[in-house]
């Protein structure tokens, strides 16, 4: 329910510090690919998340009890379904299309087409997609599509990777618009846990299965690069992104939310042209100005609200 205008008016100047949240949500969701080139040479797929996820509980359970933080009661099997398409569903996807040859180029792209699949399901939740925020996601689209264009290398590409990052995409837009329409407003510690050790049920027999994971973890290899990505993926990707995409989900549109991920292959490709050294021409450059304007359109208010 939208605050009324008087409360609304006086809580605003209060909540100025959150302005920054989409920016800081943007450069460390950009880092997901970073790590995942850092550890995958590592570890098969699900193991990394299996231990990412664990990593997560390890962290935040003795927070939670030490804290008494409470439970969304009544509402704790929609946070889990939420969980799992956001993390087993979409992380799963996208890096086990990684780890079997899907460039990261292409990743991004078809992944990048996650705002336009939730602006079309918009209705599906009472909200509404304004003809500015229409043009706005096809100029990102636009700008993702010229960032990546360089990069996609389709030769040698088979079918499974293409059916991985898709089951990605629809994995990430049904979690954003499933948690948005029955469990927007959750305490981020307990809803976290609940997230996290749901996915740690599904992904563990797959693991088991489909990596022969073992005790021993004997197909890890223990590297100090291995190492970084793992505790970068658990604190800053897991929790600190994590916390600001449902802080983001609470108090945003839809759309505006999934828009902001537009931003993610400009990001990761700055990040990737200073740490890997990757090309970065003018065509990368000027799809990130589009894919800004793009974003910019989607999420900018009317003058009068």
């Amino acid at each position: 329910m939208a605050p009324s205008t008087a409360t609304s008016g006086a809580t605003r100047p209060a909540q100025s510090w959150l302005a920054p949240l989409p920016l800081f949500f943007v450069v460390l969701w950009s880092t997901g690919f970073i790590a995942a080139k850092y550890g995958l040479p590592y570890a098969p797929p699900l193991t990394f998340l299996l231990l990412r996820c664990l990593g997560v509980l390890v962290v935040l359970v003795p927070i939670v009890l030490l804290c008494r933080a409470p439970w969304p009661s009544g509402r704790i099997w929609h946070v889990a379904i939420a969980g799992l398409l956001l993390q087993a569903g979409y992380l799963g996807g996208v890096w086990s299309a990684i780890k079997i040859g899907m460039p990261a180029g292409l990743s991004a792209l078809i992944v990048g087409m996650q705002p336009i699949l939730t602006a079309v399901a918009a209705p599906l939740i009472g909200e509404r997609v304004l003809p500015r925020q229409w043009l706005g996601l096809a100029l990102g689209l636009l700008g993702v599509a010229l960032v990546v264009y360089a990069k996609i290398d389709l030769a040698g590409l088979s079918l499974a990777p293409i059916l991985y990052c898709v089951l990605a995409l629809f994995s990430i837009t049904a979690g954003t618009m499933y948690q948005k329409r029955y469990c927007p407003q959750f305490d981020l510690r307990t809803g976290t846990v609940i997230q996290f050790a749901a996915t740690v049920a599904v992904l563990l027999p797959l693991a088991i299965v489909l990596e022969q994971l073992d005790v021993s973890l004997s197909k890890v290899e223990w590297t100090i690069h291995f190492l970084g990505a793992l505790l970068w993926s658990v604190f800053a990707l897991s929790i600190g992104a994590i916390f600001l995409l449902f802080r983001l989900i609470s108090r945003s549109a839809a759309t505006e939310v999934t828009s902001l991920l537009y931003l993610t292959p400009p990001t990761t490709a700055i990040m990737a042209w200073l740490l890997f050294g990757e090309a970065l021409g003018l065509l990368g450059l000027a799809g990130m100005a589009v894919a800004v304007a793009g974003v910019a359109f989607v999420v900018k208010k009317k003058e009068t609200s």
